[in-house]
């Protein structure tokens, strides 16, 4: 991680939309997610998997992604902005992709979010632009699956968020857990 890492872009939306809007100032809710969030809840919230069991455990309260795969997404001809791929924090300086399941990432003074796993894109990534999930979604040279597009999180501990404000990494203690899609 870098010494510098930071929270580029902040997003939020009330509606269950692709992209979301870019606010100055988030305020995340323990064990609830965004305020004012469509994705917000205790519960799962994401409409598919509400349709499959409302009843379960909302493990993609905050979605982060990193700004650097926006930067590699335009060498390979996409323009993807913050915000537009439906992710609530835009981080600078953070391989969000390469933590542990159970790392905790302070955002600015207050807010404490926990890493539970890699976004699982949907086909509306497709439809955002042509091509862009077979390069948010691919295998390695074992076939594995990669998935390039963010993370997800529970609110560990609630607070405000600024852009602006530094994202500091606290990783777990013990033997470290890959991520997987959730």
């Amino acid at each position: 991680m870098d010494s510098t890492a930071t929270v580029s872009a902040l997003h939020a939306d009330a509606t269950h939309r692709f992209s979301k809007n870019t606010a100055a100032r988030i305020e995340l809710v323990a064990g609830l997610g965004v305020a004012g969030d469509a994705h917000s809840g205790a519960t799962v919230q994401h409409l598919s998997r509400v349709r499959a069991d409302p009843s379960q455990p909302n493990l993609r309260q905050v979605h982060l992604m990193h700004q650097e795969l926006f930067d590699w997404l335009a060498t390979r001809g996409f323009t993807v902005a913050p915000g537009q791929l439906g992710e609530n924090v835009t981080t600078t300086g953070v391989d969000l992709l390469g933590l542990p399941r159970g790392t905790m990432l302070h955002l600015g003074p207050e807010a404490v979010v926990e890493v539970t796993g890699l976004r699982n894109p949907c086909a509306q990534i497709e439809n955002f632009q042509k091509g862009l999930l077979k390069e948010l979604v691919g295998r390695d040279a074992n076939g594995d699956t990669i998935r390039r597009a963010g993370i997800m999180g529970v609110v560990h501990r609630g607070g405000a968020v600024r852009s602006g404000d530094t994202v500091t990494v606290v990783l777990p203690d013990g033997p470290h857990e890959a991520l997987q899609g959730v």
